[in-house]
């Protein structure tokens, strides 16, 4: 049954067509649901009313009580704007208006009390107003009684032009509330609003946007936001049921020989907890008889290629191929070397697939594949053209999975008539909370400890003026046989000031460490792939001392003999880059260092991030602080875009509700899967609605 609520806005008394154009356009508000899920941002206190003498600062908002005179047009055509004297008995202050300005030369009575509304500006050493709100006095709803809240909202500036800003939309909030106020049933089954202790829809929508006192606004918050996360949780529940009983997989019923042999034999350390933890994780989803659909987190060296590898001798043991698939050709080649290197002669046939991968080769590859005599495929895009065609492949490792498309890793699935296990790898730390909702139809592993041996990076942020004892630092590690990255920002490829800044730093290296004594690479997004990769190569093969770079070398190879990480204008760079460009170093046996370079000036913010790399190398935790720092934006789910349209909850400042919807979601589809009994059928029609409007949350694989 359609409700009022899912009627066009451009039907809401006050729109029309032009209006309800630009509130699709800038908003994304199309019936009247979006506009009442448009949740103001803030509240103005308009409680108290000051006096003109009261004004002492810009830094807060005054609402006043006077008259309007000397309305004045002030310059010439283009550059013209109106100002005013508002006036009360302790004083004067001038208003200011750069657009509107007929509308504001006939909208004031000499002597008529006006109350306005707004924050002070500083001009001259005196106080001013610029479009200030304005409401006649005598009409104004303004009581006594002391309690006048109102929500303010984002607007844009098309908007603003057409009546549209803040007040605007408040005034269509109201008419929309009287209209549909019988409409805003209840969704929550009365069972979790007792339990919990919520207030009602109804109550809720009412007083977010129009409040009667502060204490009502934290409730509609919380009422609110604890429907949005349940609503998503139990959506990713019943995907994450859906997917892992609607696909059929592999059964690997046995651990044989090839496991045994390689763990007894060959296994060069340890494995550490967290490692036996994964690997008993995935080997429980192995034996299912339906798809593993898995997702990996660990840190940089934290041990992911052993557990795939492990986890490839499993499929082997089962009778079936593996595939890894890798983004780009040195991290691919880094994969083949470093697990050739691990199984020494051990009985398993590997074979590496890239874009250079010679013809003959290639054809040699495609027909141990068909014949199922390779057992494992490593390569990057190149496994997924339609020649490359598996006898049986049963498992598959994506690694750094957020570089492929979702219709690439489809490719890969039909690669088999019942689809592989697959395994996603990634070395970007996912703060549990945001995994937990962003992902939360995967299941997740996670290795939170690195293998014994490995040495914390020593972290140190360094100011320019340092310049001199960071080049005898260089040379005395290039001394010892150590590596040298410098790494340079590059916002955007396109920005010649970046790449200028790049270049000047590679030519100062190349003065300050002149050849024949030291080599030098240097490394960006503009070259041509092959130059690249010839710079790369030459850097790994230890032909070059030092690799100037941007960031393209975050992600990718794998060099114990890399030492030293040096991070130039570290403040540009955000925590989880800084993080992975940390994580090329400490490879090795040795002592790593990670310089990060900075000018005096630096924000908050700025100074900040830098202050957390020195104190901590975990991943998690950096990946926590980042999210408070900017929100979830850049990481890999976006609070407001894409995976997640969250209208009130936030990723960042909710995780107690994300835990308590989460537990509550899981209970709830236990006891209940298809939500068919009578207290949770509301919630399967706010289910029915998102499946309607084709949301999709947290799909991988």
């Amino acid at each position: 049954m359609e409700s009022i609520l899912d009627s066009k806005i451009t039907y809401l008394k006050g729109v029309g067509p032009k209006k309800a154009d630009l509130l699709k356009k800038e908003l994304g508000i199309y019936i009247f649901n979006d506009l009442i899920t448009y949740f103001p941002f803030r509240y103005a206190d308009k409680s108290k009313i000051y006096k003109v003498g009261d004004i002492v600062t810009d830094n807060t908002y005054f609402q006043l009580v006077g008259t309007v005179s000397n309305l004045t047009k002030v310059g010439d055509k283009r550059a013209r704007y109106v100002t005013a004297t508002f006036s009360d008995d302790t004083g004067s202050t001038e208003l200011i208006w750069f657009r509107g300005l007929q509308w504001v030369m006939n909208r004031f009575v000499p002597g008529k009390k006006y109350i306005i509304f707004g924050k002070p500006s500083v001009f001259k050493n005196k106080f001013n107003f610029a479009h200030p709100e304005i409401e006649d006095y005598e009409e104004s709803d303004f009581n006594a009684s002391g309690q006048r809240l109102e929500g303010i909202y984002s607007s844009t500036e098309k908007l603003k032009n057409v009546g549209l800003g803040s007040r605007g939309i408040s005034k269509l909030q109201k008419e929309l509330i009287s209209q549909c106020i019988e409409a805003l049933w209840e969704t929550l089954p009365e069972y979790i609003l007792e339990n919990y202790n919520l207030i009602s829809r109804k109550e809720a929508l009412v007083n977010i946007h129009f409040p009667g006192e502060t204490e009502i606004i934290d409730k509609a918050k919380e009422r609110l936001k604890f429907e949005e996360l349940l609503i998503i949780q139990l959506q990713l529940i019943k995907d994450k049921n859906s997917v892992s009983h609607k696909f059929k997989g592999q059964i690997f019923k046995t651990v044989g020989n090839n496991l045994n042999v390689f763990y007894n034999e060959y296994l060069p350390f340890e494995l550490t907890n967290a490692q036996k933890r994964v690997i008993k994780e995935i080997r429980s989803d192995m034996r299912t008889g339906y798809q593993m659909n898995r997702l990996l987190q660990g840190d940089v060296g934290s041990g992911k290629t052993l557990v795939a590898l492990l986890c490839v001798l499993i499929s082997m043991d089962n009778g079936f191929q593996s595939c890894i698939m890798a983004p780009t050709e040195i991290l691919a080649t880094q994969h083949f070397n470093s697990i050739k290197k691990i199984i020494g002669d051990l009985d398993v046939n590997i074979e590496l697939l890239t874009g250079s991968t010679k013809k003959k080769k290639r054809e040699e590859i495609h027909s141990q594949l068909k014949d199922g005599t390779l057992d494992l495929l490593i390569g990057t895009h190149a496994v997924l053209e339609d020649v490359v065609v598996f006898k049986n492949l049963g498992f598959v490792v994506i690694d750094e999975q957020h570089r492929f498309g979702v219709a690439q890793r489809a490719k890969l699935w039909k690669k088999n008539s019942i689809p592989p296990h697959v395994l996603v790898m990634t070395a970007t730390p996912i703060p549990r909370t945001l995994a937990m909702t962003v992902y939360g139809n995967l299941d997740i592993s996670i290795i939170d400890e690195l293998p014994p041996g490995r040495k914390p990076v020593t972290t140190t942020h360094v100011f320019e003026s340092k310049r001199l004892r960071i080049l005898g630092f260089m040379k005395d590690q290039i001394k010892q046989g150590r590596q040298i990255y410098v790494v340079y920002p590059l916002i955007r490829e396109s920005e010649k000031v970046d790449l200028k800044n790049l270049m000047d730093g590679y030519h100062n290296m190349i003065h300050d460490f002149p050849m024949p004594d030291y080599q030098v690479s240097v490394v960006h997004g503009k070259m041509k792939a092959e130059d690249k990769d010839f710079e790369m190569q030459r850097f790994v093969e230890g032909k070059t001392d030092i690799m100037v770079s941007t960031t393209v070398i975050e992600v990718g190879v794998d060099i114990p003999n890399a030492s030293v990480m040096i991070i130039e204008n570290a403040e540009r760079f955000g925590l989880s880059q800084l993080h992975q460009l940390r994580g090329r170093v400490g490879r090795g046996a040795d002592q790593s260092y990670c310089l990060l370079i900075s000018g005096y000036k630096l924000s908050n913010e700025g100074r900040k991030r830098l202050e957390i790399m020195v104190e901590t190398t975990d991943g998690f935790k950096i990946a926590e602080a980042d999210l408070k720092l900017r929100g979830p934006g850049d990481l890999q789910g976006t609070q407001q875009s894409g995976v997640l349209d969250l209208k009130i909850a936030s990723l960042v400042h909710d995780t107690h509700l994300i835990t308590l919807t989460r537990n509550l979601a899981t209970k709830i589809i236990e006891r209940d899967p298809s939500l068919d009994k009578t207290p949770n059928r509301l919630l399967r029609k706010q289910l029915d609605k998102i499946k309607e409007g084709k949301q999709n949350w947290g799909r991988i694989s």
